[in-house]
């Protein structure tokens, strides 16, 4: 038995009538019963609110402040929920707990394996665990784009419509690219700039280390006033005509350390180290007195320093870049120009290599659109079949092909598909969105289903009152095709026929009662014996009778064969 994705468990708290309740799951069909308005759609309505669906404050038990729901399922076998999971940062070992709190108030929060998420992250990861198929729950059944995918699903088009997706990718980023480089009338306009910027820029701008030498020269020449007087200041203190000038001083204390180490040798080495005191400050008036020679004062130059800074700082403002980055902008505006330069082969590289893609993607369609055609006729055949053995005699369903308008390659392919449908005989087929009832489109669904078991890779399947307006042979027909479904698919089936009951693998039956004070709902699984009485309750009424009990052991037991 398949184990795609499995519903393990469901809890419910203080919701609708349900005060407290949690249910097992195992695979194969699980099938609900109980009499009427017992409540046996509040498990499908608590699976709904876990797949994303909108809640009210009608939901809430009288009396309690807030419901609360809780849905276990299994992944073991599903790799790409798992992943799904933990890109979104909500996996936790393996497990997929879905919860949801609704309020009085008719607030509600939702939590993935206890990480609050949006109603948005629920439907995505629901969409994968669980379908619902009931009276009003055919949604995704009407939708043209489902449609499509079930199809696809169905013919296991999957390589096929990755290779027409990935070739209309690659002609759309072609595309894209060489209206880029084209820039329509932009383009040649784009060139002349580019080329007046680029020549502006090379006369002037300056590397970083350029750029410090010329402002060290600028400040200099600024400054050569001050510096020539400063210089002449110091000059004078080093080796001037004063008495107080620094060699003076040094060369007076030169002989008075002289005459007083020639009285104790133990002051020689202060001797040395005024002499070499000496020789520094002999070097730095030489030094300086060099320096003062070759000091710039020519006011051309620093009126031209001045010039260049200014024009610098004038193309800083106009990039919005700092000086220092001149030069790199340069670079970086000459290489767009050679780009857009040599744009012209590139666009017709680019052309060249559209068309082939568009050749390319041409042929995958076709191949797509064979396989699709042979697929929309085996589904169409086996679905119509299904739906006279569903009681629908002469219904006749059909997937019709309708080619798409558009002159660029579609990731879909070149068609879409519409479902038609004639629920009686002598009927045209008209467009299933507009035409089914909720038990026909239930049936139709369960058709649909059991035509395409195992396409998908959905685990769970819930069916609510398919069996609605139906009875007799037909009803056990449909118990025996949910049973099928049963065998890849986990399966939950709210019933009011015996035929349907009978059929599942696992019972659940669902049951009211009142305390005068409050009415309470509970939630029971049943042994084999409990079972009989159910489905003879069912065939016979309030009264079990034993020819009501024997027929529903056989049918128990005819199940099972």
């Amino acid at each position: 038995m398949n184990r795609a994705t499995m519903l393990s468990s469901l809890y419910v708290k203080d919701f609708a009538i349900v005060g407290e309740a949690e249910v097992a799951f195992g695979s194969g069909l699980t099938v609900v019963t109980g009499e009427t308005g017992a409540g046996k759609s509040l498990l499908v309505d608590a699976l709904l609110l876990l797949a994303g669906a909108r809640g009210d404050a009608t939901m809430v038990r009288h009396g309690c402040e807030r419901a609360e729901l809780s849905a276990e399922f299994d992944l073991s076998s599903r790799a790409d929920l798992r992943d799904w999971l933990a890109a979104e940062d909500l996996d936790e070992d393996g497990a997929c707990q879905l919860r949801r709190v609704i309020r009085t108030e008719g607030s509600s929060r939702a939590w993935i394996n206890g990480r609050p998420v949006t109603l948005g992250q629920l439907k995505t990861l629901a969409e994968g665990l669980i379908e619902i198929h009931g009276q009003h729950e055919h949604q995704a059944l009407l939708d043209r784009g489902q449609q499509l995918v079930l199809l696809d699903s169905f013919g296991q088009h999957e390589a096929a419509l990755a290779d027409v997706a990935r070739l209309a990718r690659a002609w759309r980023e072609a595309g894209s690219r060489i209206a880029e480089l084209s820039r329509g009338a932009d383009h040649a306009e784009r060139v002349e700039w580019l080329t007046h910027q680029v020549d502006e820029l090379d006369r002037h701008a300056l590397a970083p280390d350029d750029l410090a030498a010329l402002e060290d020269t600028h400040r200099r020449l600024a400054n050569s006033g001050q510096l020539l007087q400063g210089c002449q200041t110091l000059a004078e203190r080093l080796d001037g005509d004063d008495e107080f000038a620094l060699l003076r001083l040094v060369a007076r204390a030169q002989g008075d350390i002289a005459h007083l180490a020639s009285l104790d040798t133990r002051l020689a080495p202060l001797a040395e180290l005024v002499d070499a005191a000496q020789i520094q400050l002999t070097e730095a008036s030489d030094a300086l007195s060099r320096y003062q020679s070759a000091l710039d004062l020519d006011p051309q130059r620093f009126a031209d320093a001045e010039a260049q800074l200014g024009k610098l700082h004038e193309l800083a403002r106009k990039h919005r870049v700092r000086m220092p980055e001149l030069a790199a902008h340069a670079q970086s505006l000459r290489e767009e120009l050679d780009t857009l330069r040599g744009a012209g082969a590139s666009i017709a590289a680019l052309q060249a290599e559209q068309q082939r893609l568009a050749g390319d993607y041409s042929k995958a369609a076709k191949t797509l659109t064979t396989k699709r055609v042979a697929a929309a006729k085996t589904l169409g055949a086996s679905v119509s079949a299904l739906m006279t053995e569903l009681g629908m005699g002469g219904g006749r369903f059909e997937v019709q092909l309708e080619p798409i308008a558009g002159s660029e390659p579609d990731p879909l392919g070149t068609e879409r598909c519409e479902f038609l449908v004639s629920a009686n005989a002598g009927q045209p087929p008209r467009a299933l969105r507009k035409v089914a009832s909720g038990g026909e489109l239930a049936r139709i669904s369960l058709a649909i289903e059991v035509a395409a078991l195992g396409s998908d890779a959905v685990g769970t399947m819930v069916f609510d009152e398919v069996d609605a307006g139906i009875g007799g042979a037909v009803a056990e027909i449909v118990g025996q095709k949910l049973r099928a479904l049963g065998s890849l698919r986990q399966v939950l089936c709210v019933t009011h026929l015996p035929q349907v009951a009978a059929q599942g693998h696992a019972h659940l039956r669902v049951s009211k009662a009142s305390d005068g004070t409050a009415t309470h709902t509970r939630i029971d699984a049943l042994d084999a014996p409990a079972r009989e009485d159910e489905i003879a309750r069912m065939l016979g009424g309030i009264e079990i009778t034993r020819e009501t009990r024997a027929h529903a052991k056989q049918m128990l037991a005819a199940a099972k064969r």
